[in-house]
Formats: C-alpha cells, structure tokens, sequence
C-alpha cells in the first residue's frame, strides 16, 4: 500500500490524485458498519500519509503543566509497564522518553509553525479508529460542578453523597479465563452468591445504604445529586463558605444510561433542545417525573472528600481545556493526544453565538462511565462559567489522534 501511494505521489501522477481526492472524500460517507472494537489493537491506527496541521488554540503553558502532571502517574505505574498503542505497545520508560522529548519540542519551537513541522517530523502519529457508522469520534465536555452542601441532615440539605461502602467488591474476571482478559465486575455477596450491586433506585428509594454512616455531605436537590454523578466530581460550598472538593471513588458497576437519551425517546424533549441546561431546566419544571427519570440511570457513582482536583482516573489533577476523557480499555492512559473538534463561542449575554473549528494537543487522563468504544471522547473545560457552557453542549463529531516519539523499538 506505502509503494501504491509513493508513485502516486510522484508527479506524473500528482493530476490523477488531485482529481481523485474529492471522489474518496465523497466515497468515505458511505463507510459499511462494521462491529464495535473491542480489542485495544484495533482502537488505534498508524498514520503516515495526510497528517494533521498541529495548530493549537491554547497558550503552551498550560499544555506543558498537563504534561509534567503525567510523571506523577507514571511514576507510579513502574518503567516496565506495558501501554498498548494500537498494534504497537511500549514501556513506561519509553512513555516517559516520548513526553520529554514533546515537552523540549514545546520550548524549542519559536512558531506554531514549527511547533507543527517538529512534531511531524519528531513523532508517530495514531488515529482513533471511530465509531462503527462513520469513523468519527463524537466528542462531548464535562466541567467541575460547584453546589451548596452541608455536613449534617437537615430539612434543606436531604439528599446524601456516599462514600465507598464496605461490601462493594471488584473482581477480576481474568483470573477465571483467558476470555475475560482485561475485564472486571463491580458486586456485592449474598451469602454464597455473587450478585450485582444495588442499583441507583435501591440506594435513593429503598435506602439500601442508610444507616451504614457512609454519608459523607447532602445537597439540596436529587437532580443535583445526580448530576454531579454525571459529572464525576465537584466543589461542595459549605455554609460556612468552605469549599471541599469531592472526587469519584467507585461505581457500582451498572451500565450508564443518558437520561437525555431517555427523555428524548419519550419525547418529552427534542433534539434541537437537548443540553445538560435544558434538561435541568426541565426537571425543574415538571418535578413529578424527576424520580422517574434519574432512576432510569441504574449507574451510581461513590465520592470521596479530597483537597486540590479535580483527580482524572489516572490520580493527577485535570487540566482545564487540557484533559479528557477516553474508554480506559481501549486507549493508553496518560497518552499524550491531539484533537480537532468545534467549540461554542459566547456572546455579551453568555449565550453560544455560533461554534468554531478547534484543534489542541490534550491529555488522556480520565474515563467515565458513558465514554465506550473507540468513538467517544470527553473534554474537561473547568469551572467556570464558559466550561458549564460548553460542557452542557458540545456534541460534536471531530478527530481524535495520539502521538508516540519516533525511533521507540516495540516491544
């Protein structure tokens, strides 16, 4: 195939290519539907023609602060541990090698121009395979949440964050078969019997939890409660103005399910209209279905009070605008990556005046429970009130590359 396209691209043949590129761009629409990937060597593809412009939207001392976070993690993870890059893995150590050699590209590059040309010429360059229809990823945002809480019960603050309870166990279904190989549930014993845990209605309404002093705050609102589930972490604002900072700990290993997904199949809203914001919106007004529709949603997610974070699931502090979130399956963590998607820009009244195309490098650092396949991706914005906008509404298709430096044997 490289020879095919090497004499193509010798001159002679450089008309026939040019006349050619708009009938495969028009052909790639109707790429057949092929089953979802499951294998991480498959979630990856070498690129070596029709690179990317790696032009970046954000100032690089930001990128450089997500990068260095990354040495915490692997660190920890050990120089002999494997990543898996597609079909190719590599060791911690040559993660660690190809992540200073970036961060010395960063301080070299006098212009964004050269930025680009070092980083074609310095690294291998990865495509994330896509979704099954379109090869694509749909990428969406998630932001630090911030809501009132208190420490103790009262008739405001009724509705609890949990912490981690005792019986929640994860097993390691590879240690049963070789065809569980990376695959873990999360579960409860039932005096000889492994069962699933308790699901969100269990905990909410049939307080399968109460009594067991796992509470570790209560907000105001269920919707809030729930939310910040979604969100997977959050600032609690004390009475007292204190701010505590609550990080995913655990799930209890039910399938997430959108319950934007669920109102829209009831067509209680439409697609136009969907957003984090309109859904809010809209539990608020029609308060009788509230339980119904958060308890579609069986995933629940279990906190715990920390200082600093927001924690990625790799245990380093997210970035905003720096930090996504991937399928831990199927990408490497802590990869450094480069995506090109939209983002909303705001007008005076904080309202999205249009969206434009972006590109930036970012930083596999997180998961999430509705992140699966090969073609989702979540960006982390922030806090602030750009990031609660843009978090609530991206939903967009775009691509998603990941980057290893060249000359790196195999292994």
């Amino acid at each position: 195939m490289e020879n095919i396209i090497k004499k193509i691209c010798q001159f002679k043949y450089l008309p026939v290519l040019l006349l050619l590129i708009p009938l495969l761009i028009w052909l790639s629409r109707f790429y057949p539907v092929r089953p979802e990937i499951t294998d991480p060597e498959q979630a990856l593809i070498p690129v070596r023609f029709f690179l990317p412009d790696f032009n970046d939207d954000m100032d690089l001392e930001s990128l450089s602060l997500a990068v260095e976070k990354n040495f915490d993690f692997l660190d920890r993870v050990g120089p002999d541990h494997m990543f898996q890059y597609g079909p190719d893995r590599f060791t911690c150590s040559q993660v660690r090698e190809s992540h200073e050699a970036f961060l010395e590209i960063i301080r070299r590059a006098s212009s964004p121009k050269e930025l680009s040309k070092m980083v074609r010429e310095n690294f291998n360059i990865y495509k994330a395979a896509g979704g099954a229809k379109n090869r694509k990823v749909l990428f969406t945002g998630y932001f630090e949440p911030e809501y009132e809480a208190s420490l103790m019960p009262d008739d405001i603050f009724r509705y609890p964050l949990y912490g981690m309870p005792e019986d929640l166990v994860k097993i390691n279904l590879s240690q049963f078969s070789e065809r569980f190989s990376g695959e873990s549930i999360s579960a409860r014993i039932d005096g000889l019997d492994v069962v699933p845990y308790y699901t969100r209605e269990d905990i909410e309404f049939g307080k399968a939890l109460q009594g067991r002093g796992l509470e570790l705050a209560w907000l105001k609102d269920p919707v809030d409660v729930a939310f910040l589930h979604i969100q997977g972490s959050g600032r609690l604002r004390l009475k007292d103005g204190e701010i505590l900072s609550a990080g995913y700990l655990a799930a209890n290993g039910r399938q997430y399910k959108s319950i934007g997904k669920h109102l829209l199949d009831r067509e209680l809203m439409t697609r136009e209209e969907m957003s984090m914001q309109s859904i809010r919106t809209y539990l608020t007004e029609n308060a009788e279905i509230v339980d119904e529709v958060l308890n579609y949603n069986p995933s629940y997610v279990f906190f715990r009070i920390r200082q600093g974070g927001p924690y990625g699931n790799i245990e380093v502090p997210l970035t905003p605008g720096r930090s996504m979130a991937l399928n831990v399956k199927l990408f490497p963590k802590g990869s450094l990556c480069f995506i090109s998607c939209e983002k909303p820009i705001l007008n005076r009244e904080k309202e999205i005046d249009k969206w434009v195309p972006f590109s930036r490098f970012i930083m596999n650092q997180d998961t999430g429970g509705a992140i699966t396949g090969t073609g989702r991706a979540d960006v982390f914005w922030g806090s602030d009130e750009y990031a609660e906008i843009a978090a609530g509404h991206m939903k967009h298709d775009g691509k998603l590359f990941v980057l290893m430096k060249k000359g790196l044997k195999t292994q």
